[in-house]
């Protein structure tokens, strides 16, 4: 088996880097999977340029030193999903549509800073969820947010939990001190 021919094998790993700017271009969030980029200052120069060339365009795709980058836009973000040169880009779309669609569910349709902001432990979550390690393991955003969710209201004040949510805590607590 040749080199090329072992590149254009489908794997798992198809996913480089998750990275969400701000309006300017700064960092707000970013994961990159696999010693894809050596430092941080490398990361920040590849972040900047990618935002640079996608931060005026209407695409959805850009190609930008042998990656594959999926962008899209919001209010004041950017989220940006990478994978190698020879990723299949509907793979990454479908990476971005799920994430996409997870965070306006979990951000009640409000995808801007300010909003992420406040939310950025369930927005990290979820975005485990979605990827672990550069392989992609839910496409489901509903799914994501029920799960992201689930383990938010564990940590809601008493008050302000529901009947429901209460009693299935206190039967949480029940197994754990029975299994001790």
């Amino acid at each position: 088996m040749t080199v090329e021919s072992s590149l254009l094998e489908p794997n798992l790993y198809s996913v480089k880097g998750i990275a969400i700017l701000d309006n300017d271009g700064n960092r707000i969030f970013a994961k990159y999977y696999n010693e894809t980029f050596g430092s941080v200052k490398d990361q920040k120069t590849f972040e900047r340029n990618l935002f640079n060339k996608t931060h005026r365009a209407n695409g959805e795709v850009i190609m930008l030193d042998g990656f594959t980058c999926i962008y899209r836009n919001s209010v004041d973000l950017f989220f940006y999903i990478m994978g190698n040169a020879n990723e299949n880009g509907l793979i990454l779309n479908s990476i971005m549509n799920c994430l996409f669609e997870s965070l306006s569910h979990i951000l009640k349709k409000n995808v801007e800073k300010k909003t992420l902001l406040e939310n950025l432990d369930m927005v990290i979550l979820a975005l485990d969820e979605i990827c672990d390690g550069g392989i992609y393991l839910e496409s489901d955003p509903i799914a994501i947010v029920q799960k992201v969710t689930a383990n938010k209201m564990d940590d809601l004040p008493f008050n302000e939990q529901t009947v429901a949510q209460v009693l299935q805590s206190a039967r949480e607590q029940i197994k754990w001190s029975l299994l001790r």
